[in-house]
C-alpha cells in the first residue's frame, strides 16, 4: 500500500539539505515545499510535517487544522520567539539541528512505516525437546500468510532452520548474518524487501550452518520493524533461556507452548511455566498427542494454561518439507487444522481470512 510521504516545509536551501539526509537515512522520500499555499495543500494527507524555522510564523499566521505529529525543525541557536511560534502552530516539538537528528531518523522512519496499529507478536516454544515447536510455528506462519502480512523470524540457532521448512532455503534475501549487527532504527519497509519471501510471507533464519551468536538489540529492532509491517509476527523461541530469549519474551503478545502428551514431556513443560513465570506475554497449549497416556485436558489442567489445539502425527510430513511444500500442504492435515484453531485465538482476523 503506497503511504503519503513527510511532509517538509521551508524555503532553507540548507536545511533542505538537511533533512533529505535524515530522510534518506530513514529510507523515506518528503515532499518539500517552500511556502504556507504549498503546505495547507498537504497538510492533512502527510503521516508527519516538519516546519522549517523560517516558515512557522507565516504557516501559524495561516491558522492551518490542528493535527498531530507536526514539528517544528531549526538549527542551533533557536531564537526564543520559534518557541511561542510552534505553540501557535500547534507543533508537539520544537527539534533543533544537529543535536536532534537521530530522533528525527526515528521519527521519518516510523512515519514511512504507517501509523497503523503494530502487528500481534507470538512466540511459539517447545515444552519439551522435540515436541515439534520450529514445524508448528512454520504452519502457523503459512496458515495466516494467505491474506495477512507475516514474519516467521527463526530465533532458534540449534533449531532445523525456519526458511527450510518452508523451502525458502535458496530464496534470496539476507540472514542473521547480514543483521545481528544492526544499530539504530531498522525501517519495516527495508526489512521486507530484504527478506526472502513467498506472497505475503517472509522469513528471517540462519545462513547455511552458521549459528553465531545474536545480540539482542538486534532482535529488538527486528522485532520492531517487523511489528510496524506486518500484520503478525511469529518468533521460533529456543527453549534455553538467554538474553535473546528474554528480549523476545518481553515483546510477546501471546506464547504457545508446543507439548507432546506424554508424562516426561508434561513435566519439562511444567518447569518451564514456572521459569516463564506471572506477569509475562499471556500462554497458551497446543498439544502433540501420541501414545503416552495423557490428553490434551488433563495437561492443560497440569499445566494450568488453555489449551488451542490438540494434534496427532502427521503423515508424510518428511517428505513434504524435503519437498519444499512446508508442513501445512494439505489444509486437512493435522498441523494445518491446529494452525488454524490456534490462529483463530491468537490471530482471529488474519486466521479467518485464510480459512
Amino acid at each position: 500500500m503506497d503511504r503519503a510521504a513527510p511532509l517538509v516545509v521551508t524555503g532553507d536551501g540548507l536545511l533542505v539539505a538537511d533533512l533529505h539526509r535524515l530522510a534518506a537515512a530513514a529510507g523515506v522520500v518528503p515532499e518539500v515545499v517552500r511556502d504556507s499555499a504549498g503546505a495547507l495543500r498537504g497538510w492533512s494527507q502527510a503521516p508527519v510535517v516538519l516546519v522549517g524555522a523560517d516558515c512557522a510564523a507565516g504557516l501559524a499566521d495561516c491558522r492551518p487544522p490542528r493535527r498531530g505529529r507536526v514539528h517544528v525543525v531549526g538549527r542551533d541557536p533557536l531564537p526564543d520567539a520559534l518557541f511561542r511560534e510552534a505553540v501557535s502552530l500547534g507543533a508537539e516539538s520544537v527539534a533543533e539541528l544537529p543535536a536532534s537528528e537521530g530522533w528525527l531518523v526515528e521519527l521519518l522512519t516510523d512515519a514511512g512505516d504507517g501509523g497503523g496499529a503494530p502487528g500481534v507478536l507470538v512466540g511459539v516454544l517447545g515444552g519439551s525437546g522435540g515436541a515439534g515447536a520450529s514445524v508448528f510455528a512454520a504452519a502457523l506462519a503459512q496458515v495466516v500468510s494467505p491474506r495477512h502480512d507475516t514474519l516467521l523470524v527463526d530465533a532458534d540457532p540449534l533449531g532445523p532452520g525456519a526458511d527450510r521448512v518452508l523451502g525458502l532455503e535458496a530464496a534470496s534475501g539476507v540472514r542473521w548474518d547480514s543483521l545481528a549487527s544492526t544499530t539504530g532504527r531498522l525501517s519495516s519497509r527495508a526489512l521486507r524487501e530484504a527478506l526472502p519471501s513467498s506472497g505475503r510471507l517472509s522469513v528471517l533464519s540462519w545462513p547455511g550452518d552458521d549459528v553465531a551468536a545474536l545480540q539482542p538489540f538486534a532482535v529488538r529492532e527486528v522485532l520492531s520493524a517487523g511489528a510496524r509491517g506486518y500484520d503478525a509476527v511469529l518468533v521460533d523461541l529456543p527453549r534455553h533461556p538467554d538474553a535473546v530469549a528474554e528480549e523476545v519474551l518481553a515483546r510477546c503478545d501471546h506464547v504457545v507452548l508446543v507439548v507432546h502428551l506424554t508424562v516426561p514431556g508434561v513435566t519439562a513443560a511444567s518447569r518451564l511455566v514456572r521459569r516463564l513465570g506471572a506477569g509475562g506475554p499471556t500462554l497458551h497449549l497446543v498439544a502433540r498427542s501420541g501414545r503416552g497416556g495423557v490428553d490434551g485436558e488433563g495437561a492443560s489442567r497440569v499445566l494450568g494454561l488453555p489449551l488451542l489445539a490438540e494434534m496427532g502425527d502427521q503423515r508424510g510430513l518428511e517428505e513434504a518439507i524435503d519437498l519444499g511444500v512446508g508442513p501445512a500442504r494439505s489444509h486437512r492435515g493435522p498441523l494445518a487444522r491446529a494452525a488454524r484453531a490456534a490462529g483463530a485465538v491468537l490471530l482471529p482476523a488474519a486466521a479467518a481470512a485464510a480459512a
